[in-house]
């Protein structure tokens, strides 16, 4: 009688109770994930080809990256989002002691000190604080009480602005901004009342002129003054932003074909491998190609946030939640500053650009997807 009644008021649960585990579940695969991952990596690929100007270095290299970036992807499946939840502190501390370590000890270039050595391996911590943050802040937020009330804003707002500010000491504006953003989403996906998403932007626009004047650094001004006009310096801070522009507009629907871009071929179009590669995807390959782009882009943004949509807890909606939105994040700014409505900031174009530690930590966010995707739903009577 019990029984009948249970599965009468929760006919849901009682069937997914009682539903045997797929394989793909036991292993913790979410199918359709996968397969929009492994078509937009496939496709990256053939576009670095060209982009790197038929290097075999570069799509080797990349070739490793993205085996690497799977791997990690379906070890990070397999844990249990309870474990997760548990160990996210400690996982965040340890990022934020290795990025105070590279203000230390770090290395890179350009004026830039970005880069960790430890024994002949060489990364990139904010890479790290990339997963941390957004996992610290569903940690926080998923055991109280939603929507948060302004004490817990406060503490999520300093568990994002720690590490923000010392990423902005390297100094790595494009990554900053990335790490507050995951943070912010995950406020928004515990519910934050629309009050404080206002006066939020409010703020904002106060802070503008008080950034403008004692934060940016002179290259980072320029860049913005470079958005407005790059033509003011054709042969300098607008060059990458006119080429950028003219391979775009050049490839028109169809594009000129594969191999066959001239801005990207004969170099006149800067870092066409990494951070402009959606540059050479539009003069190669035509609006056609940037649409089927945008396609899988949006089936992979789709796919999270109904994983996000059908999470069994606030710890892996808001972290669900945030791995989705950043990955936005991440193709919005690139194609924002590739096509001049944004600055140009150094983020890359996600799984398709040129890049190491980057591309691994977008995968592994992905298997924590999967995880979240393939839990087993528990209901208790």
């Amino acid at each position: 009688m019990v029984q009948q009644d249970f599965q009468r008021r929760m006919p849901e649960a009682s069937r997914d109770l009682r539903k045997p585990m797929g394989v793909w579940q036991r292993i913790h695969i979410d199918v359709p994930l996968l397969l929009g991952l492994l078509a937009l990596t496939a496709f990256g690929l053939i576009v670095l080809y060209s982009a790197s100007g038929e290097t075999k270095y570069y799509i080797q290299r990349q070739t490793v990256f993205i085996s690497l970036g799977y791997v990690a992807m379906f070890t990070a499946a397999q844990f249990k989002m309870s474990f997760l939840q548990r160990w996210s502190p400690w996982f965040y501390l340890g990022g934020v002691g290795l990025l105070a370590l590279v203000l230390i000890m770090g290395s890179g270039a350009k004026g830039a000190q970005r880069w960790l050595s430890i024994g002949g391996f060489r990364f990139q911590p904010s890479e790290v604080i990339k997963l941390a943050v957004p996992m610290m802040v569903a940690s926080y937020l998923g055991v109280r009480v939603l929507p948060p009330s302004f004490k817990h804003i406060v503490v999520s707002l300093m568990i994002v602005g720690l590490p923000t500010v010392l990423i902005l000491e390297q100094p790595d504006l494009g990554t900053s901004l990335l790490i507050a953003a995951s943070g912010l989403i995950g406020l928004f996906f515990a519910g934050l009342r629309w009050r404080y998403i206002l006066g939020a932007a409010l703020l904002a626009l106060m802070s503008a002129w008080p950034m403008w004047q004692f934060v940016l650094r002179d290259y980072q001004k320029q860049r913005i003054l470079t958005m407005f006009n790059p033509e003011a310096d054709k042969l300098g801070a607008g060059w990458n932003i006119i080429q950028s522009k003219t391979a775009i507009g050049s490839g028109g629907v169809y594009g000129k074909g594969w191999m066959n871009g001239t801005q990207s071929q004969l170099n006149f179009l800067p870092e066409s491998h990494t951070d402009f590669i959606i540059a050479v995807l539009a003069e190669e390959f035509g609006l056609l190609g940037v649409l089927l782009l945008l396609l899988i882009y949006l089936f992979i943004l789709g796919r999270g946030l109904l994983i996000a949509a059908r999470a069994q807890s606030s710890f892996n909606r808001i972290l669900a939640g945030c791995i989705t939105f950043t990955f936005f994040v991440y193709i919005f700014v690139n194609i924002g500053m590739v096509t001049g409505l944004l600055p140009v900031v150094g983020v890359p174009l996600p799984l398709v650009s040129h890049g190491g530690t980057a591309l691994v930590t977008l995968l592994t966010g992905f298997g924590l997807l999967m995880a979240i995707s393939t839990e087993r739903r528990k209901v208790s009577i």
